[in-house]
């Protein structure tokens, strides 16, 4: 094959790049219609926590201090007190002998139907109670978005097996009862205007009782019980541990130990924020794709293998370290893949970077159209560049050649910014022994097989040429 042939194939392939769209639908109709009917099942769950124990036994407190250290997370507290019933007028003439502490006192299934909207990720309003009106229509609800973790706090949130289910972690925190009385005197006279007998007498005739029969039977539901609440640093700090471990692994991580999401951050997210706006501009998407090129490109080199290695500081010291992975190339997926070429050659110098070509349209992202790679391929460790990962098919073609050309399984390592689910159990189940290192798990693919929330048309935003497509993408 001439050059002049392959630099038109090369041209005319291009151009028609749908990071892993199908376009034969007849084929694929039925296959599409099970991906999508299995896309809800990897929507990402937020994190959700429980939060009990008796009144003023420092629930708030532990709440504030997790969310002060998830800092870098998106992170939203609801309050069981939101969901008071209102009084009626009769009620309201009796409010001092309503008990405010029973669980008939909550509308668990308001609160019930706001988590679930929350969970699959709908916003939601949540009511302010008014404890002077008893009322909830007093003031404007709080609108809650959807976050990373949602904190659920309340004197019974564990009451209600229905709540319980909902909860991925389950914190009890237990305060001595004098120290909870002594709380509370102190804040119901000052917050509520309440004169101290009028605060030991309802302690007496509802908090109490009320502790006793519901509150703390609930204690055995709790996955970490917290002694001293908000006190007890060691305790907090652990969870939060916990929690960041949880929230680093997607759920596909647990089925395939081979998939490596880098963890999120703010600056992660904000970065994809704008990648994935389809108003900003080709210089803004360059400079903020190239970002988290970079650091999926660094997160991929961390998973080569290293030799220990002793060095001379300046000061005379030794110091032990590693040495770097010699043997290594990479190899890039025409056209996006090479978008991530610079970042590579960033961060080793003069690596060998190899290319193929596989034509995306009409033949299911099977046909290669062309291949160069590095002579002694098979003695590498072999980077694969391709920033979306949508269907899997062209992944698998990429790596079948790399395996076709000696390069063991698990010295290929797949790069790329953005997997759908469906890509990745096609290629883990193909090749188990690869990595697949990414930046963030899609919701899925639409009933096109497009990539979603997905970014576009990467080439095209990349490169700067989607103002042409429809003439590229015409029959040549």
């Amino acid at each position: 094959m001439g050059s002049a042939s392959v630099a038109d194939l090369i041209e005319a392939s291009s151009g028609v790049h749908f990071s892993g769209r199908l376009i034969d639908r007849k084929q694929q109709n039925g296959h599409t219609r099970r991906l999508m009917s299995e896309t809800e099942n990897f929507h990402k769950q937020p994190f959700v926590i429980g939060v009990a124990g008796g009144a003023a036994s420092g629930k708030t407190t532990v709440c504030d201090m997790i969310i002060h250290q998830l800092h870098d997370q998106r992170v939203v507290l609801v309050n069981q007190d939101s969901f008071y019933h209102n009084l009626s007028s009769e009620e309201l003439t009796q409010v001092h002998e309503y008990n405010f502490d029973h669980p008939d006192a909550f509308d668990t299934e308001e609160l019930l139907s706001s988590m679930e909207k929350l969970r699959h990720g709908e916003p939601v309003d949540i009511p302010k109670y008014d404890f002077k009106s008893y009322n909830n229509n007093v003031f404007p609800p709080r609108r809650v978005n959807p976050s990373d973790v949602i904190i659920l706090e309340g004197i019974l949130v564990f009451h209600d097996p229905r709540v319980r289910e909902l909860m991925n972690m389950k914190i009890f925190v237990d305060t001595d009862a004098d120290v909870r009385l002594a709380r509370r005197i102190r804040r119901d006279t000052a917050e509520k205007a309440r004169d101290i007998a009028t605060v030991l007498d309802q302690y007496s005739k509802f908090v109490k009782p009320a502790f006793d029969d519901f509150i703390l039977p609930t204690k055995k539901y709790a996955d970490i019980i917290i002694p001293r609440g908000g006190d007890n640093h060691v305790a907090i700090d652990l969870i939060v541990q916990h929690i960041r471990t949880k929230l680093g692994q997607h759920d596909l991580c647990k089925i395939y130990p081979n998939l490596y999401v880098i963890q999120s951050t703010f600056q992660i997210r904000g970065m994809h924020t704008l990648i994935r706006d389809a108003k900003t501009t080709k210089h803004d998407f360059v400079f903020y794709a190239d970002r988290l090129i970079r650091l999926v490109v660094e997160h991929g080199l961390g998973h080569l293998p290293f030799t220990e290695k002793q060095v001379t500081t300046p000061t005379g010291s030794v110091y032990s370290g590693v040495d770097f992975c010699k043997r290594l190339c990479g190899v890039s997926v025409i056209r996006s893949g090479e978008s991530m070429e610079n970042a590579l050659r960033a961060c080793c110098k003069g690596i060998k970077i190899g290319k193929i070509l596989i034509h995306r349209e009409g033949d299911n992202g099977q046909h290669l159209i062309y291949e160069k790679l590095p002579s002694d391929i098979s003695n590498r460790h072999v980077l694969l560049l391709d920033p979306i990962l949508g269907t899997g098919n062209s992944a698998v073609q990429a790596i079948s050649l790399l395996i076709s050309k000696g390069v063991p399984e698990p010295n290929i390592i797949f790069l790329n910014l953005i997997s759908a689910p469906q890509g990745v159990h096609v290629v883990c189940k193909r090749f188990p022994r690869i990595k697949i290192v990414t930046s963030e798990i899609e919701i899925g693919l639409n009933e096109d097989s497009r990539v979603v929330p997905g970014m576009g048309e990467f080439g095209d935003r990349y490169f700067g040429t989607d103002d042409d497509e429809q003439v590229r993408a015409s029959p040549q």
